[in-house]
């Protein structure tokens, strides 16, 4: 939404809050994971949705010299391609890249679910699935909302995953065939199948009723007084002609200080002579601004949005 496009939160890496970014860029990163996927869905069909009749070593020789022919009449009425060529069945490298794509799409559902659990963590709070009037969150904790769909989401997926390693070995028979594929498959095809078009249903259905506590939001992302907008002073000292490797330096130390003391790093950064003498204390207030450091986060978002338009019609 447009409000997202522009909430800023944040950051984090190795799970430490970072320089700030926005939940629309955190949204459309997914949004661009998905296209990509529907971008493989196409690709992959005609190496998948193929079918063959050539009989029980592939020869065709009970079909005489018009089996191709045949063949192709088939899988026309059919409405799919032929293979190539083949033994008395096709192969299964065709149907591992399936599975291996469900897993990948399983994967990303995952990785969402997690963020969305992580940043439904008690002491985060910034997200939350919806919560029914009646709903219970457990049995012994009656205060307790607890992110239970992303959790299943979370949970499946290693199911699907699970599904890659016979499906490629499925491919791996004896000669013209044998039938180690076969028992797999029966499981392999409805079980991943089913399971990560149930997770898909389940995860838009989170991002249809999820809930933002801005509140939270806000507080995570001025909770380091400034330290994780030390980036942006830094880049501004050297712009102004301070050398690249004093400034990281200043800003360390400085940014240990402001922690160390539980102060503002701006209150820090104005008692040292070295910053000031290219800084002022405003100017200081203005690189520590976290919704100021957020760069071309909005352009690259509305970007994909223009791009991405045609899959949504």
């Amino acid at each position: 939404s447009a409000e997202t496009k522009t909430l800023v939160c944040a950051g984090r890496t190795h799970g430490q809050i970072g320089v700030p970014t926005t939940y629309g860029l955190r949204f459309a990163i997914w949004a661009s994971e998905v296209s990509r996927h529907i971008e493989r869905l196409r690709q992959m069909r005609p190496r998948v949705v193929v079918g063959q009749l050539t009989g029980a070593v592939g020869t065709q020789a009970a079909l005489g010299e018009t089996g191709i022919a045949i063949q192709e009449t088939m899988m026309e009425f059919l409405g799919i391609r032929p293979v190539d060529v083949s033994n008395q069945i096709i192969a299964r490298d065709r149907y591992a890249e399936y599975f291996m794509f469900l897993a990948n799409v399983a994967t990303t559902l995952d990785k969402i679910g997690l963020e969305l659990r992580l940043m439904q963590r008690s002491e985060i709070g910034e997200l939350a699935e919806a919560f029914g009037k009646k709903q219970v969150g457990s049995s012994t904790m009656p205060h307790k909302r607890n992110p239970i769909k992303s959790e299943q989401v979370c949970g499946l997926a290693r199911i699907v995953r699970s599904a890659v390693e016979p499906a490629l070995q499925n491919n791996v028979l004896w000669d013209e065939r044998d039938l180690t594929n076969s028992s797999p498959e029966r499981v392999l095809f409805p079980e991943a199948s089913v399971l990560t078009d149930h997770i898909l249903k389940v995860m838009i259905g989170v991002m249809d009723g999820l809930e933002f506590n801005k509140k939270n939001i806000r507080k995570n992302l001025m909770m380091l007084r400034g330290v994780n907008l030390a980036e942006s002073v830094m880049i501004e000292l050297t712009k102004r002609g301070m050398s690249r490797q004093e400034a990281h330096e200043v800003m360390r130390t400085a940014s240990m200080q402001a922690l160390d003391e539980d102060r503002d790093l701006a209150e820090v950064l104005a008692g040292r002579p070295e910053v000031t003498a290219f800084v002022t204390r405003e100017e200081l207030d203005a690189l520590l601004d976290p919704d100021a450091y957020i760069g071309t986060a909005v352009r690259q978002v509305e970007r994909l949005i223009e791009k991405l338009a045609p899959l949504c019609r």
